[in-house]
């Protein structure tokens, strides 16, 4: 493995910091620390790429010193999400038919986001009351009961996260489950990491249905998808096909994903489904409301996406955000609306100054065009955050001079064509814009 890396801190992201060892020996000795400090190990499996590399890296330190056999077979919970690849399954099966692994094959209607459609805003795969529009046979290994899971009324469901207490009672002592979580993949995965401590990579896990004693940790988080697809090809791992039929459909490496693409991200590659996976696309069609609207418009304004619909003149902000927040249905609603409120209060805790049309203010990050997609489509799982907005001068935190400049320039525009009631910010409009630049900035422009 050629990278050498390790996330640390650098202002607003985790900057890349050279080391001596690779990238796959670090995950060798995170994993074994991981082996000696829990009473229990399990390997959150999901037949992608970046788990793939997780369960080898693991059976290979299970392997590596009898001190570890304690851990095998490796226990490694799957959980069927229905709308998946048969590549996926296959590759599934060929796991769980290994000796040193102890898979648990889980299909239950777990609670997920089902973004084609505002009216109908969740989904859950494998759910009874839907056996006639499964996307895929029931597979012969599935487990279809988990002590605890709530299967009726659906909205009682949980969420594949808030339901990892079942499978690690108190009675086991602490427990880590490894995951494929990689910096590169987005700004929160990147917060995931907690800085300046030996085990920055394992997270305590307190949501839903845990009793304290599970953690979270992530052993390849400074891979990049260079690296996972490397470390196969060195050391002849087995891996889902269903990449192999993304790559010759001309999908890139970064973008190839095996998961269900219902939510609020991932529908803009639903074409994918329909050219690589044509089989079980065909009832992936039909699951679920929205879904054909989806795969024509996902990556158009109907979902918040590219070109941003046009604020009548004269109207508050305030206004043309809710326009849009009463558009989603009564289970999200109230959802989408505390959304959008929690980021204009912390705006507002952070600084007095207007929140504008198109620049992202220097401190916060937000500004109305990053606020209309969130009330357009919702993004509860709050994957979309101001902060990865901001420019910052490199080795200083503070904001690039360029950012304040552009700053001062808009609010200049806004004031003199008399629209600063359209911002709908609390104050009177400032007298000077310019005025509002720290020094630093100030001095400079």
């Amino acid at each position: 493995m050629a990278s050498k890396r390790r996330s640390s801190n650098g202002g607003h992201m985790l900057k890349p910091v050279p080391l001596d060892q690779d990238v796959y020996t670090l995950a060798l000795e995170r994993t074994a620390y991981v082996f000696d400090q829990f009473d229990h190990v399990v390997v959150s499996f999901s037949g992608g790429k970046d788990s793939t590399a997780v369960l080898q890296v693991a059976l290979e330190v299970a392997h590596s010193h009898p001190r570890f056999a304690r851990h095998l077979p490796l226990r490694t919970v799957f959980f069927d999400e229905e709308a998946i690849p048969y590549e996926t399954e296959q590759y599934v099966r060929r796991i769980s038919q290994r000796d040193d692994v102890a898979l648990e094959w889980y299909c239950l209607p777990v609670r997920h986001r089902n973004a084609c459609s505002r009216t109908e805003p969740y989904w859950w795969p494998w759910a009874p009351e839907a056996r006639d529009k499964w996307c895929r046979p029931l597979p012969p290994e599935a487990i279809t009961e988990l002590a605890g899971f709530p299967t009726w009324p659906p909205m009682d469901r949980l969420s594949i996260p808030n339901l990892n207490g079942l499978l690690v009672p108190a009675h086991l002592g602490n427990v880590a489950m490894l995951m494929g979580i990689r910096a590169q993949e987005s700004p929160n995965r990147r917060r995931a990491v907690k800085l300046h401590k030996v085990d920055n990579f394992i997270i305590k896990f307190d949501e839903g249905t845990s009793q304290g004693n599970v953690y979270k940790a992530y052993p390849i988080y400074d891979w990049m998808t260079s690296d996972v697809w490397t470390a196969p090809a060195l050391h002849g791992w087995d891996y889902n096909r269903a990449y192999d039929l993304m790559e010759m459909a001309g999908v890139s490496a970064f973008s190839q994903r095996c998961s269900p693409a219902f939510g609020e991200e991932p529908i803009q590659r639903l074409d994918t489904y329909a050219k690589c996976f044509p089989d079980v696309w065909a009832m992936m069609a039909e699951r679920l409301p929205g879904v054909g609207a989806a795969l024509r418009y996902a990556r158009t304004e109907l979902y918040g996406f590219g070109t941003r619909p046009e604020k009548p003149a004269g109207l508050p902000w305030s206004e043309f955000l809710a326009l849009y927040a009463s558009k989603h249905g009564d289970l999200t609603r109230r959802q989408v609306t505390n959304r959008l409120r929690t980021e204009i209060r912390r705006h507002y805790r952070k600084t007095t100054h207007p929140i504008l049309e198109n620049t992202p203010h220097p401190l916060t990050g937000v500004s109305y065009k990053f606020l209309l997609p969130l009330a357009m489509r919702g993004d509860l799982k709050e994957r979309r955050q101001a902060y990865k907005l901001l420019d910052n001068e490199p080795g200083t935190g503070l904001p690039t001079v360029g950012i304040w400049r552009r700053y001062a320039e808009e609010l200049t525009q806004i004031l003199a064509a008399g629209r600063f009631h359209e911002l709908g910010h609390p104050g009177d409009p400032p007298a000077d814009p310019w005025a509002l630049l720290p020094d630093y900035a100030r001095q400079e422009v």
